[in-house]
């Protein structure tokens, strides 16, 4: 992006400057969406999602990455600084109250970018001005490669969700560490916001060597992450899921435990396991010394919308490969997420995703267990302003509930509670 729109950005954030909202502290309903960065997405964005039909979905992604990339590398630029600091102001929300310390990292609050977007981590040194309290980078494979054919990723507008056949596309572990290293970030345990890694299996290793394959992702990007996630459950590597299957998760997590310099180590499973397979890899868990297990990958069930015809190919969702995400998600994830607390109990850290697209999808993850929660397809459809509205609804719920801290509030069961409303007699 050249200086002189630069300039227009910057501009136009300080002229929206009474727009940028503080964290609310009052048990008031969510304030209305304002401020630059919501209005130039509702603007330009947000008739591009409206329909399947239009922009492809991973162009309008790959757009966003290249300026993000570059922007990520500029940061220090007055230009590019003064910008950012006003994207920041817009979108961060900080409160004491939703700080929380989780397998060694201090998250800022519990909203992270879910792995998928940023696969190659080229805005690693951003997600934190757009209100992120973590994000996850990825997936990375140790090799890199192209993925599966396009077209691979097609909205499911009406019914806020995304079906994807990616493949792990990537440009590969080394290359990655590149792309870190030259955004010089702050060292794990120093950063603004937490960042994850997300590794996958190459597409071309066995699954009798893919822990030599992990591993040499993990030892070579383990000095650049503040954890690292383990990810066995994409639909879209041929013969991945069966690395959820209890002896090979196991020998998987044996083998990247051995290394020295080992980060924080997480599972991410998939929604479509039966429940003594949850309860099995709850166990592993444990036993094995997991910093946590994040539930959900994408789903391969169809939850009803199998005759949904996609425009892009005019084959029914049902004859469709690929992993469905989005709001269809949501009970099933909450589902998982429930089973896994009910197993693994308090002292395992559970990460739920998918299917979050506001605050109270949110809640309802944390109270069930979640001590973090990521988001990804939501956050397309709704726009960066989503961050600032989660965060701001669960202060409000703390606060309608009488809690201190949003650990508190984990696995509590606790329900949404809506705005009180005025009696007929209290008008003034």
């Amino acid at each position: 992006m050249g200086a002189g729109a630069w300039t227009v950005a910057r501009e136009d954030w300080r002229s929206r400057s009474d727009h940028r909202r503080a964290m609310v502290s009052d048990p008031s309903p969510p304030l209305p969406r304002s401020g630059a960065t919501g209005g130039l997405y509702r603007r330009f964005v947000e008739p591009l999602l409206r329909t399947d039909e239009g922009a492809d979905a991973e162009q309008l992604s790959r757009i966003s990455l290249g300026i993000l990339g570059e922007t990520a590398l500029r940061r220090d630029w007055p230009v590019v600084r003064d910008a950012l600091q006003g994207l920041a102001q817009e979108l961060q929300r900080r409160d004491p109250r939703l700080q929380q310390t989780l397998f060694g990292c201090r998250f800022a609050n519990p909203v992270g970018l879910a792995a998928g977007f940023d696969k190659n981590g080229v805005a690693a040194a951003l997600w934190d001005r757009f209100g992120f309290g973590f994000a996850e980078l990825g997936t990375v494979t140790w090799e890199a490669q192209p993925g599966n054919p396009r077209p691979r990723l097609f909205r499911l507008a009406a019914e806020r969700a995304a079906l994807n056949r990616m493949g792990f596309n990537n440009e590969g572990a080394r290359a990655v560490r590149r792309i870190l290293e030259r955004q010089k970030l702050p060292p794990p345990g120093q950063r603004p916001a937490v960042l994850g890694l997300n590794l996958g299996k190459s597409r071309l290793t066995s699954l009798q060597l893919a822990p030599d394959d992990y591993a040499s992702s993990l030892e070579l990007l383990a000095p650049l992450a503040d954890y690292a996630v383990v990810n066995v459950s994409s639909p879209n590597t041929p013969g991945l899921r069966e690395l959820q299957e209890e002896s090979q998760l196991r020998r998987l997590v044996e083998r990247l435990r051995r290394l020295p310099a080992c980060p924080p180590l997480l599972v991410k499973i998939a929604p479509d396991l039966e429940d003594d397979a949850i309860d099995a890899i709850a166990r592993l868990a444990y036993e094995e010394g997991l910093a946590g297990v994040i539930a959900v990958n994408t789903s391969q069930d169809r939850f009803g919308l199998g005759q949904r015809r996609l425009a892009a190919t005019g084959r029914l969702l049902e004859e469709e490969a690929g992993g469905l995400s989005g709001r269809p998600l949501r009970q099933r994830a909450l589902e998982v997420l429930r089973r896994l607390r009910a197993t693994a109990g308090p002292a395992l850290p559970l990460v739920g995703v998918g299917g979050i697209d506001g605050p109270e999808a949110a809640w309802e993850r944390i109270t069930a267990g979640a001590s973090l929660v990521q988001i990804y397809t939501g956050w397309i459809y709704e726009g960066p302003i989503l961050v600032p509205e989660i965060l701001e609804g669960l202060v409000q719920q703390l606060e309608r509930h009488g809690l201190a801290t949003l650990a508190e509030a984990v696995g509590s069961g606790l329900p949404w509670r809506s705005a009180p409303q005025d009696s007929p007699g209290n008008s003034l």
